[in-house]
């Protein structure tokens, strides 16, 4: 009967305790003194305070070049990363892709430089 009670005591213990919820925190990156912002949690990129209107794939490949800003990456590598591995496709489809994000960064489209002969690189120092 002690244990019995011990482990009903436990149980009531646990459900009366109010479970800690921890907030999640958006991982937020901020370049060019805030001109351009990329809340990468919520998917949200603003560009000079206006929400920047990006396909799901624009979205996935800024993500990508912004977590590897100041590397360069190989065309064979962000279409791994971005498309799969399994992509079967004309590789000029990053190339639209590229320009089309250019685009929706604006002023800030010169932040992706071209690297001739190889692929592509986010400048986050210009």
């Amino acid at each position: 009967m002690l244990r019995i009670n011990a482990v009903m005591k436990r149980a009531a213990g646990r459900q009366n305790a109010e479970p800690v919820r921890e907030e999640p925190r958006n991982e937020i990156v901020e370049l060019a003194g805030g001109g351009l912002r990329a809340d990468l949690t919520a998917r949200i990129v603003y560009v000079d305070g206006r929400r920047a209107d990006m396909t799901p794939k624009e979205y996935d490949l800024f993500f990508y070049m912004l977590k590897n800003r100041n590397i360069a990456l190989t065309r064979e590598k962000l279409i791994t990363e971005v498309w799969g591995y399994d992509y079967f496709g004309d590789d000029r489809t990053l190339d639209t892709h590229i320009k089309l994000l250019r685009k929706s960064l604006g002023p800030y489209a010169d932040f992706i430089v071209t690297l001739r002969g190889v692929g592509y690189r986010f400048d986050a120092d210009r």
